[in-house]
């Protein structure tokens, strides 16, 4: 019975000791996102670490993300033909990859992408220069960390994911293209007018605009990871890894209700 009974207090403990820890975290990554906006509107935003951020998160993420847009579009190709060919209607397969790449498909794995190559590459930045003791240099000479750290990373991030999503969306049906084309016979204007007629202004926006948020999330909370990093070099990677793993799970969290909402509104 005391065993019993020691075992379910040590449960118990650690149950709500990692409660605790998520409170702080969301606590934590709230209040940063607060500071950041407040930070975006009241000071002045220092351009020219906005333009080396572009350069950063957007030309040189525009490869990878192109990448899997294509591959993407062509996979869908290969499978829906397979399935619409038992209904005869695999000519028609453009008004599903125009469909699922600009609603889904080209906003979330772009966000994924740039989750992945520039969030880790923020959190990794910011771990290394707060661990070894920058961050907390600046702040002694009285200069603002969010204002010069946070604020252009966050600012970049949440404007480069919308327009690398829009070439995503581009390349991803010409992918789409190419493996119709192959596969079933059809002209690009057949394929190019079935999109144009299935997929709406409505159906592009709403899925662009889902990257606004996407891009927020992944750079607050890339900078909040980075920030709080400790304990050296392992610390550094422990707070990318976080950073990786809640940018993800936040994309495909807030997609569920921003799609939602999206559909109701």
């Amino acid at each position: 019975m005391a065993a019993f009974k020691q075992k379910t207090e040590h449960m118990l403990t650690q149950l709500g000791g990692r409660i605790i820890t998520q409170i702080l975290f969301m606590g934590g990554v709230t209040f940063l996102a607060f500071d950041t906006l407040k930070t975006l509107f009241t000071k002045k935003t220092q351009w020219n670490l906005v333009v080396q951020q572009i350069y950063f998160v957007g030309v040189k993420s525009l490869s990878l993300t192109n990448l899997i847009a294509i591959f993407t579009g062509m996979v869908l190709a290969l499978q829906f033909i397979v399935g619409l060919k038992r209904f005869g209607l695999e000519l028609y397969v453009g008004q599903i990859i125009g469909m699922a790449i600009c609603r889904e498909l080209g906003p979330v794995l772009t966000s994924l992408m740039v989750a992945a190559r520039v969030g880790s590459g923020i959190a990794a930045e910011l771990g290394s220069m707060t661990v070894t003791e920058q961050v907390l240099a600046l702040e002694a000479m009285g200069a603002d960390p969010v204002s010069k750290l946070v604020v252009p990373r966050v600012l970049v991030v949440t404007l480069m994911t919308p327009i690398l999503t829009i070439m995503a969306d581009v390349v991803g049906i010409f992918g789409g293209m190419i493996i119709t084309i192959f596969e079933t016979g059809v002209g690009p204007k057949f394929y190019i007018d079935q999109i144009i007629r299935t997929v709406e202004v409505d159906d592009f926006l709403s899925g662009i605009s889902k990257t606004l948020f996407f891009g927020f999330l992944i750079g607050v909370l890339s900078c909040y990871h980075g920030l709080k990093a400790t304990r050296g070099t392992q610390g550094v990677g422990n707070a990318t890894t976080a950073s990786v793993v809640a940018s993800s799970v936040a994309v495909f969290v807030a997609d569920y209700f921003l799609t939602k909402m999206f559909l109701i509104f």
